[in-house]
């Protein structure tokens, strides 16, 4: 008689079968035909491992073992001959035993075996692999080859952080995971000599268990990566490049290897503004944003060591590498000053406007990016002021100098001679670069400096008098006022252009009237140019 196998359960999958020279691991019970029990792995709470072939077990196990799938369940029937013969195993085995045993398969490997690796699934980029003394961040389920999981890093909600081919990990995954991409996802089966051995881990992994590793490769950078920069967009004009120094307004999308957003200053609705190359970002961002145009759109790859290190922060794991995909939307220098482009000079342009000038022009305002702000020519009408008197940002108040009439140009106002760093509420950013397109249409020469009023022709020498009008000795501001309009009226005198009538009136009025009593009076009245200067100046 010979072995008698009945195959009681055979999985759907059987990649590999028992061969001789095989190594397994197996449950089993041992009973007699009458089903007397004689022995039983599961009793002793570990399979019996052993090589398959090689004479260290009963003949007829040697046989019956061939052929075998993990997780197949065999119900074997050995005769004497090839078990324990006509002497027995004295207390255990009376001589001339007919065994049945119920073996279960748990694990097979051979010692010639090596790491075996199946990819899954392959991202479609993959502009880098894994390669020894890389950093990997990795997602696994760990599974003995019967399927049992013995561990997980989802499990513990966080990766599984390594150096690779520098023997932190076991041999079979240091070799596993070379050559992964991010995004990649493998099975890495790994016999145990390559893994913990004979020994096993002495927690869950017992002694001689080959491994199952399903990996997904999330992260990898390498010490000495710098950071990596892919110009996705750059302007075709770009007249200058950001440098240290330089203070900066963007917008950003940033996410992680995986492709994981964790922080968008679009969703906040607002730019992020900072110097750059001065400390006050993350080493990786302070380089990669250095010689950007305004309107560039770049992709800034920055390894941990130039982020946010080991410790990570927020939404960003330790280690991570981050990419961030910017969009520069201005930058200036605080040294900037105005810079002003005529773009149209009309040939005769000898009067050009000075400080105290009332000038009447049209605007279009816009951001650097192109943003629209405001414009005249959708109000229909021109906007005036006085240059020099403070009634537009300094900027403009500088743009708008030596200008003539008919002429056109783009004055570009950096922040700190603009709205600054606060900028107006729902209408321009904080530290904002301003984009002026200005045509100046007409042009009233102001005064000289410090004065309100001047005379055409000569003065009268009875000026108190002819002011006067009733002679009663004193000048009341409606007298004054009426004097003064009609002089305006016949030309014999001058106001200063742009502003309101009645206040330059009050105002010379109120300097003449030195006691401040609501009269003016001989002694009191001067004449510009009889007092120092320094006592009144300009509205």
């Amino acid at each position: 008689a010979d072995v008698r196998v009945e195959r009681r359960f055979v999985p759907e999958s059987c990649p590999r079968a028992v061969r001789p020279g095989d190594f397994v691991r197996y449950h089993y019970l041992g009973a007699f035909p009458d089903g007397t029990r004689f022995d039983s792995s599961y009793d002793r709470g570990s399979t019996f491992n052993v090589f398959v072939g090689k004479g260290q077990l009963i003949a007829g196990m040697d046989k019956a073992l061939v052929g075998m799938c993990v997780n197949e369940r065999r119900f074997v029937r050995i005769p004497p001959k090839l078990a324990y013969g006509s002497e027995g195993v004295s207390g255990v085995i009376p001589p001339n035993a007919v065994l049945h045993f119920d073996v279960l398969l748990i694990d097979l490997w051979n010692s010639e075996d090596e790491v075996q690796v199946q990819t899954y699934f392959k991202p479609e980029k993959c502009p880098r692999t894994v390669q020894v003394s890389d950093f990997v961040r990795y997602h696994y389920n760990g599974t003995f080859l019967d399927g049992t999981l013995f561990d997980s890093s989802h499990n513990r909600m966080r990766t599984y952080d390594t150096y690779v081919g520098i023997g932190w990990l076991i041999p079979g995954m240091d070799q596993g995971l070379l050559g992964m991409c991010v995004g990649e996802k493998r099975i890495i089966t790994i016999p145990p000599f390559l893994a913990y051995g004979e020994e096993g881990d002495g927690k869950e992994i017992p002694g001689q268990a080959s491994l199952v590793f399903d990996v997904v490769l999330l992260d990898l950078h390498n010490p000495k990566d710098g950071i990596t920069i892919e110009n996705q967009h750059v302007p075709e004009s770009c007249e200058r490049r950001s440098q240290t120094g330089d203070f900066l307004r963007y917008h950003y999308n940033g996410t992680l290897l995986d492709g994981t957003l964790f922080d968008s200053s679009y969703s906040r609705n607002r730019t992020y503004d900072t110097y750059v190359g001065k400390g006050y970002v993350i080493a990786g961002m302070d380089e990669g944003l250095l010689g950007v145009c305004t309107g560039e759109r770049r992709r800034i790859i920055i390894p941990p060591h130039l982020g946010y290190g080991e410790e990570g922060r927020g939404k960003i794991p330790g280690s991570a590498v981050l990419v961030f995909d910017i969009h520069v939307v201005d930058f200036h220098n605080p040294s900037d000053s105005v810079s002003i482009t005529v773009n149209y000079k009309p040939s005769n342009c000898t009067v050009l406007s000075k400080k105290g000038d009332y000038l009447k022009y049209h605007y279009n305002a816009s951001l650097l990016d192109g943003t629209l702000l405001d414009s005249t020519h959708s109000l229909g009408k021109t906007y005036n002021i006085v240059l020099g008197s403070g009634q537009v940002v300094v900027g403009m108040d500088m743009g708008l100098q030596d200008m003539c009439v008919g002429e056109r140009r783009t004055v570009v106002i950096p922040p700190h001679l603009g709205y600054g760093e606060d900028g107006v509420e729902g209408e321009v950013p904080g530290s904002a670069v301003l984009v002026f397109d200005i045509e100046l249409l007409e042009l009233v020469s102001g005064l000289p400096e410090g004065y309100m009023f001047v005379w055409n022709g000569e003065v009268s020498p009875n000026l108190f008098e002819e002011i006067d009008q009733n002679h009663d000795g004193e000048v009341l501001l409606e007298e004054f006022s009426e004097y003064i309009q009609a002089q305006v009226d016949s030309g014999k005198g001058k106001l200063a252009p742009g502003f309101d009538f009645e206040k330059i009136v009050k105002n010379m009025f109120t300097n003449q009237d030195r006691d401040g009593n609501g009269k003016v009076t001989p002694e009191e009245f001067k004449l510009k140019d009889q007092e120092a200067k320094e006592e009144h100046d300009e509205l």
